[in-house]
């Protein structure tokens, strides 16, 4: 062969390779980028081939239930809720056991697997069971890590083959609570979601259960390591230490021993800026505040940091001395709006409040005025309400805020008497209706609003799809007996009866489970809603999903229902191609057109339920693919759609 001809062969090798890697686009955080934003902008797939998804490849975790024995506590794998992080080619992803897999992108084949077995510990005292939502990951030129925080171990496995890095922390990971202000039970300290990382630095918050109440109990630190060493770098206190900012609003001196407080949602971070934003949930005890009096900073609040020292730039609190697990349960979005014939670099905060708070991203000031409204006060004996709460006058809320009669469920006579009657027995009234021993029916209830995955933004027509719940809770106040996990005069009681009873919050029920009755309020229950972040306006709203459990209910035999909706905490995944991808927390991935939400392609999930995002992706060899996580126990599995369910090939 001539010198020639084989210089020809390579350069037509390196031309070729290089259109191959073109073709590829990542999804490279579980958001899709730091800024959670949730868009893809491929369109391969659009509006005009989208009935041509097909199932292209599934893989299950394979994970099942641990019963108790000596040694052993029981376990069990909650719903799988991951959005995966895909690479080269490659995409990892976590189970609910905060297992770690590496897949082939294009077929699905496993390539490795890390088990932390985090499930010998037995149950995690958050609500959810044993859930996580995605990892990290970190490259240089010479390596990439993929980290996991698997309850209160941060871990970095060598992305190669999954095995720990044994130069990072111990033996490849970090004790949590290793440094934290005070000792806590590692039981008690658990994570859901993803770290996030800036430079070489991982920043990771954590969750706790919201009936784990008592003084002391672990608090909500953020915590930031350097991604090589583990060294912890900085901490963050969300319930401020003697002398901090915010430290008076903890009145009596609770500062020193509330906790929760904690970043359980996921953050999101303006890189160019160093900009890290967190939402911020609810204090020790969210119905009961009598031993917290106060407004309680950063409790219910989104807190801009300085992502490299940790140091606040900063805040905005949303609610007030927090009593209806009001916490901010989802990463605050960074968009470019139109402002004035100008661009603006905005963060629209998501709330179960269903209100979206938009700030100016570098100086916290509200785009469109909050303005401080007096709400009802406690009649709870020891509480002290805050007398007034901020509301946006822009965006419009995109669920109802209050349950009046007119809401009541009405599709037969009879169930109109037995819900009022229900309705009746208790309080109600307007948003910030404060809980009572009487028991006061709250919407919205304890998923929001807003849930935890419930935005995608599309930066070409800065426009902001919302998936909402209208699913109400009943708060009721009692006395309780103080002892060494309850240290409160008072404990809420969730549990409701007959028509409309909704899932204490905590039991990891309240957001996944199909109802056994009906519910206290007419459909829709869950909705996508479509906002213009340039002028604040809805654009459109149609209800998301169904619920064959209500549907289908022996009450409601031969009565014609209208579109029921299904409520649920997770949103969609905008893309480029004029499509948002949601199941609304059902059992069927939509696909609705972004110009008015209507449903141009369905299809039901094998495992069950789809509470997760969808990711979608396009590998090297051209084919652009939607995958989410479906299912849950001891049936979890990811699904792969492409065009006519392919799996690769070369496009033409």
């Amino acid at each position: 062969m001539t010198a020639l001809h084989t210089t020809s062969l390579m350069l037509i090798s390196l031309v070729t390779a290089a259109r191959v890697n073109a073709q590829r686009v990542d999804w490279p955080t579980t958001s899709g980028d730091p800024g959670a934003m949730r868009y893809s902008s491929l369109t391969d797939i659009n509006r005009d081939n989208v009935n041509r998804l097909k199932i292209a490849w599934r893989w299950n975790t394979g994970e099942r239930g641990v019963r108790e024995s000596p040694g052993q506590r029981s376990a069990r794998p909650g719903m799988f809720q991951a959005s995966p992080v895909v690479i080269g080619d490659t995409l990892y992803v976590s189970t609910g056991y905060a297992a770690v897999a590496a897949l082939n992108a294009v077929t699905g084949q496993q390539l490795w697997k890390f088990d932390p077995e985090v499930w010998r510990a037995g149950q995690p005292s958050n609500g959810t069971g044993f859930v996580h939502r995605g990892v990290a990951t970190w490259a240089s030129r010479t390596e990439r890590r993929i980290f996991i925080n698997a309850r209160w171990r941060l871990i970095a496995l060598d992305a190669t083959n999954g095995k720990p890095i044994s130069s990072f922390g111990t033996n490849g990971e970090v004790d949590l609570t290793a440094s934290l202000r005070r000792p806590v039970n590692k039981l008690q300290y658990t994570n859901t979601s993803p770290p996030i990382v800036y430079g070489d630095l991982i920043v990771v918050g954590n969750g706790v259960g919201d009936r784990i109440r008592y003084r002391n109990d672990p608090p909500g630190d953020v915590q930031a390591f350097d991604v090589k060493t583990g060294r912890r770098v900085w901490s963050f206190h969300t319930v401020p230490d003697s002398g901090e900012f915010g430290w008076k609003t903890w009145e009596e001196g609770s500062y020193r021993y509330m906790g929760h407080t904690n970043v359980w949602a996921p953050m999101s971070l303006d890189v160019a800026r160093g900009l890290l934003f967190l939402p911020v949930s609810t204090p020790t005890n969210d119905w009961y505040g009598g031993d917290r009096k106060g407004d309680n900073l950063f409790a219910e609040s989104v807190v801009a940091l300085d992502v490299k020292t940790g140091k606040r730039v900063w805040h905005y609190q949303i609610v007030h001395h927090g009593l209806w697990d009001y916490d901010l349960p989802a990463p605050p979005v960074l968009a470019t709006i139109t402002w004035n014939r100008r661009p603006r670099d905005v963060v629209a905060v998501p709330s179960k409040t269903a209100w979206i708070y938009v700030f100016d991203r570098v100086t916290g000031k509200p785009i469109w005025p909050i303005i401080e409204r007096p709400v009802p006060v406690s009649d709870v004996p020891g509480e002290r309400a805050s007398t007034t709460q901020p509301m946006p006058t822009n965006p419009a809320p995109f669920t109802l805020q209050a349950m009046t009669e007119r809401d009541l469920i009405d599709f037969t006579p009879e169930l109109k008497r037995r819900a009022l009657a229900l309705f009746n027995t208790y309080r109600s009234g307007p948003i910030f209706t404060p809980p009572s021993m009487q028991g006061t029916i709250t919407m919205p209830g304890a998923i929001g609003g807003a849930g935890w995955g419930s935005t995608a933004y599309d930066p070409v027509s800065h426009t902001l799809f919302v998936k909402g719940t209208n699913s109400p809770a009943l708060y009721r106040i009692e006395k309780g007996v103080p002892n060494d996990t309850v240290g409160y005069e008072y404990t809420v009681d969730l549990a409701g009866s007959g028509l409309g009873v909704t899932a204490d919050p905590d039991s990891g029920m309240a957001d996944h489970t199909p109802p056994q009755q009906l519910p206290l309020n007419k459909p829709p229950y869950g909705n996508m809603t479509a906002i213009n972040l340039d002028s604040g306006k809805q654009l459109w709203q149609v209800p998301l999903g169904d619920t064959p459990a209500i549907r289908n209910h022996p009450l409601l035999k031969g009565v014609s229902l209208p579109p029921l909706g299904v409520a649920g905490a997770v949103g969609g995944t905008v893309t480029r191609g004029g499509l948002v991808f949601a199941t609304g927390g059902g059992n069927v991935l939509y696909a609705l057109d972004t110009r008015d939400g209507r449903v141009l392609w369905q299809s039901a999930l094998p495992a069950g339920r789809g509470y997760s995002n969808p990711v979608s992706y396009r590998t090297a060899n051209g084919v652009q693919y939607i995958v989410l996580a479906t299912g849950g126990g001891d049936n979890s599995e990811l699904v792969a759609f492409s065009i006519d369910g392919v799996l690769g090939g070369a496009r033409h």
